[in-house]
């Protein structure tokens, strides 16, 4: 199963031209290829898997998206506890 998590697209740029971005996570910003998404723009999200955007999310989408994943977060550390960070 694979899990592709949405972040917000905060820079765009080319290297030896392939299209990449700086992407933020929540305070996490990691660097992210934009080859099969080169309509994202700058502060639109992106669902992301293994470092690529799949695709591009509107605001909506990616809110639910965050809030069903701090969800599940929740329910596994009341059914876990400290279990779950280790």
């Amino acid at each position: 199963m694979c899990l592709g998590i949405p972040g917000r697209v905060i820079e765009i740029y080319d290297i030896d031209g392939i299209l990449m971005s700086k992407v933020d996570f929540d305070g996490v910003v990691q660097e992210v290829c934009l080859a099969t998404t080169p309509e994202a723009q700058v502060d639109q999200y992106v669902l992301v898997h293994a470092g690529f955007a799949l695709n591009v999310l509107s605001d909506q989408e990616a809110s639910e998206t965050l809030k069903i994943l701090k969800d599940l977060e929740a329910f596994y550390q009341d059914l876990y506890g400290d279990q779950v960070s280790q």
